[in-house]
Parts: structure tokens; sequence; C-alpha cells
């Protein structure tokens, strides 16, 4: 088992039918504490505390995930809770690939991976420093998904980055989403950007969320003023996405562009273009 100590992870209203989720990706509950992942066989048991009472979850029937089709739901885990640490189970080492966020993870007697992870997924827009912890359960074969990233300008002055969600090489999108952007299917995925002592104030903070777009995967966003907000331009940026299905959280991280560079720009435009996304254009 991997484990990170002294986090503060989340919490869930106690149930005791079985139900499936709305939504693929399954959050455990919000911050909750002394956080155990076992497996027994084809299911993960998760211990844990919330409000200092003990709380466990059982998880089974999914994994990894299916590729967007608006006909066919997305996997989701069939789930049980209940009041109290459940007994059984182990948790042989993690032999997965590196994981941000990583609270526990546990090889599976079938060589799957089981993980959990907590993250600050709805901090909010524009340099909000305050978020519950949510708990990420997920389970996969391999390799998670690959999100890409790359920064270059926009009108010669401000920052900018692009980028795709891929899964086995495939895209990563949804179907359906709310004006506002918030997923109303299993595919759909939002990325978050959290910026590096920004006009924000120091450390890491939220800039924005966006989707990513079909059938590309892609996405791109400028740091200029938005809505009466500064740039949020800072000395380095990072982006964070739930994986598509149940496979887990994955990352990605790079230091500010620097000043700008005609040569480099031309460059990361003809990338940007390759990728296919009329809604990303150049400027």
């Amino acid at each position: 088992m991997v484990r990170r100590a002294g986090v503060a992870l989340a919490a869930a209203v106690v149930s005791l039918i079985v139900v499936p989720l709305a939504q693929a990706s399954f959050i455990v509950a919000r911050n909750a504490s002394h956080v155990r992942l076992r497996v027994a066989g084809t299911r993960a048991i998760v211990d844990y505390r919330v409000g200092g009472r003990p709380r466990h979850v059982v998880l089974w029937g999914a994994i990894g995930a299916r590729f967007p089709n608006p006909d066919v739901p997305q996997v989701e885990f069939r789930h049980r809770y209940g009041a109290g640490f459940l007994g059984g189970g182990a948790c042989r080492p993690y032999e997965g690939p590196p994981l941000p966020l990583l609270v526990a993870a546990c090889t599976a007697p079938d060589g799957s991976y089981w993980a959990l992870q907590s993250w600050q997924r709805l901090l909010p827009n524009y340099g909000g420093a305050h978020a519950p912890w949510e708990l990420h359960a997920s389970h996969w074969r391999g390799q998670p998904a690959r999100l890409e990233a790359w920064l270059d300008w926009s009108y010669r002055r401000f920052q900018h980055l692009f980028g795709r969600l891929t899964y086995l090489g495939r895209p990563v999108y949804g179907f359906r989403v709310t004006r506002r952007g918030a997923p109303l299917d299993g595919y759909a995925r939002n990325v978050y950007l959290d910026t590096l002592d920004s006009r924000y104030g120091p450390g890491w903070r939220r800039e924005n969320g966006f989707l990513t777009h079909g059938p590309t995967g892609t996405f791109c966003y400028g740091l200029y003023p938005h809505r009466g907000h500064p740039s949020g331009a800072g000395k380095a940026y990072r982006l964070t996405v739930v994986g598509p299905g149940v496979t887990p959280i994955v990352s990605w991280q790079a230091e500010a562009p620097g000043p700008y560079d005609a040569a480099l720009d031309r460059r990361l435009n003809a990338l940007q273009r390759s990728l296919g996304d009329p809604k990303c254009r150049q400027a």
C-alpha cells in the first residue's frame, strides 16, 4: 500500500443500500481522515472517519473506462456504505504508474490497481482558497489517462495554454453539459488550472476550470483578465483532471513560458492547429 499520512480527506451520507453512481467518477467522502484501502477478491474496502466516526464503503463492478459513446453509459462502481470499520481483505504493494495526490493504492490479485486520491477539486475560480477535500476512488489496468499541455502566448503578451486528454490513445470528452460547463454525463471531464505565486496570492491558487472538447479531447485557455479579475499569470501552472470512467486523477505541471518568443510561438501554433480543434484559435 502507498500512503500519504496526515491528510484530511472526504465525507458521505451513510447508506446501506446498493445503488449505482449517477456520474462515473466516484467520490468516497469529503474531509475524511484515517483512510485505509484493502482488496478482497474483485472488491475494494475503504475504511475512513468523518467527524470522528468510523465509516466504510465497499466498491465493485467497474474497471477502467469506455471510449466516448452517446448511446452507452460510462462504467461506474456499484457501492455499499456502512457505519464502522469492516474487516477482511488485504493490500498488496502497489506496482502501478506514479499518481498525483495519492493517499493509498494496492495491486489486486488479478493484477489490476485500486487507488485513493485526495483533491480540492471545487476551489472557487480566480484565487479561491477553500474547498472540501474529496477522496476519489479508482480501479484500472495498465496506464491511466494521459494529460498533455503546452504553454505559448496570446496576442504576444498574454500567456496561453492548450492541450489534450486521452485514454489508451483515444480522446476523452463528453456529450451533455450545462451552459456553465458542468458535466451531465459520465464522459465529460473538466480540467482544472492552478497558478503559482500569481496576483491572487502566494502558493498555488485556482485560476479556472474548462471542459475538454469533442471529438478531439482538446482544450485551450488564455491567462488574460477575465470578467473583472486580474490576469492569473504565475511562475508555474498545474492542470488536474479526473480520469475517464473509474480511472485515477492525473495531472500536469510546468513553469511559465517567459518572455514572448516569436519563433517558438509559431511552432506551437502549428502544433495547436495539428490537434484539429476549431474551438481553439491562435491569436
